[in-house]
């Protein structure tokens, strides 16, 4: 075991870790943030998305080790100062973009880190960006809408693709 320190929604941690140890098992059993979800150990899902120093980074794919002295944003990191939902959480809700939820954690990590890339994606940039996250409920559909929305753009005209 060795110990392996970062930052994680704005908080220190720490933890012991064998060097095998993926950062989303290290997230979900070590630190108990249980929203980064993992749904296919072979990284063609996308719910386990985090933001590893500001990029878009499956942690399934990455040893919580390498990691030392990084920065982490997990789904728990991105709800406002009071605990409300952030623009995008609330677009999501609002637009219907969810619904088993399981996508949901990364589907919405994927997307800020897209916003924070292009503050004002067309409903193709979305659907491209989003391309390595499965959902097998919505269709895409109401994602690409909430997207959209929570970049200030107009969705009622976006059409079904």
């Amino acid at each position: 075991m060795t110990k392996v320190s970062m930052t994680v929604n704005g908080r220190a941690v720490s933890g012991d870790v064998e060097g095998r140890t993926l950062l989303s098992t290290f997230l979900r059993e070590g630190l108990a943030l249980t929203g980064t979800h993992v749904g296919c150990d072979t990284s063609q899902c996308g719910a386990c998305v985090v933001h590893v120093n500001g990029a878009p980074v499956k942690s399934c794919t990455v040893f919580a080790l390498d990691l030392e002295g990084a920065t982490i944003r997990t789904i728990e990191g991105m709800a406002n100062a009071d605990g409300s939902l952030s623009p995008l959480q609330q677009a999501f809700q609002d637009h219907h973009g969810l619904q088993c939820g399981f996508c949901t954690p990364g589907m919405v990590m994927s997307s800020a880190a897209l916003l924070a890339e292009n503050p004002r994606p067309t409903p193709q940039e979305v659907r491209a960006y989003l391309d390595g996250n499965i959902c097998r409920c919505t269709g895409y559909h109401n994602i690409v809408k909430a997207v959209l929305a929570a970049s200030g753009q107009d969705v009622s005209a976006v059409a079904a693709e």
